[in-house]
């Protein structure tokens, strides 16, 4: 599982690949030439890892069990293994931020939602957080608790929720054009409002499509205005 490794200093920032792309996916569309400025001057560090969506949700020769279970060896490679070669990286203190656009942005938010005690925020763009969406019609125990959408409706834990609700950066967008779904990023906000849990919901507007040039807006922008 490679990583790739932007900038020297700032708070670290941790991509998650659209689909059954790779670690290199956003170089390549371009994302990190568009916040190069704020990892030159220090302002964010950035780690890009790989997906497992090709060996699980997105692999239509898998049963559907064991694309489950190897969603939750992804979710364990990066709290036990991606997180500690971030502080190894940067610094116990350091803050992570978890951000991804299309697949990736579900991957985020989850990530970010069931360990708020390692990560500090998410930036999720363009995303759909019921996990459902993907599974061809199976649901699981691991399908509800990968699905955000599901389980936070639900999240009444007393450890977890005052967590969630003094976090400062939780930022969901989504744009209005082809391809998009705001209606997904809506729900997902009604539910944080219902809990409490202080968030951003940035709709834009229709000009702005499910493609690479809306998430190379959306993130300089935020990094410009929230950061």
């Amino acid at each position: 599982m490679d990583i790739a490794v932007y900038g020297h200093y700032g708070f670290a920032l941790l991509l998650i690949p659209t689909a059954a792309a790779d670690f290199l996916e956003y170089e390549r569309f371009l994302l990190i030439e568009s916040i190069r400025r704020h990892i030159e001057g220090g302002k964010v560090k950035v780690f890009s890892i790989n997906s497992i969506n090709s060996e699980s949700w997105l692999n239509n020769h898998m049963h559907p069990r064991d694309k489950s279970i190897r969603h939750q060896q992804f979710n364990s490679y990066v709290f036990h293994e991606v997180v500690p070669f971030i502080r190894t990286h940067t610094s116990q203190e350091t803050p992570i931020i978890t951000c991804g656009a299309s697949l990736g942005a579900l991957h985020a938010a989850n990530l970010f939602f069931k360990r708020p005690d390692l990560f500090e925020g998410v930036i999720a763009m363009s995303g759909d957080y019921n996990l459902s969406t993907y599974t061809k019609g199976y649901h699981d125990e691991d399908v509800y608790f990968n699905s955000p959408e599901q389980y936070m409706a639900n999240l009444d834990d007393q450890h977890f929720l005052p967590m969630l609700q003094s976090k400062k950066h939780i930022h969901f967008l989504t744009g209005s054009g082809d391809y998009e779904n705001p209606e997904a990023a809506r729900r997902m906000s009604g539910i944080l409002h219902g809990k409490g849990i202080p968030h951003e919901l940035d709709v834009w507007g229709p000009d702005m499509k499910h493609d690479w040039p809306t998430w190379r807006d959306m993130l300089p922008y935020y990094l410009d205005t929230r950061f």
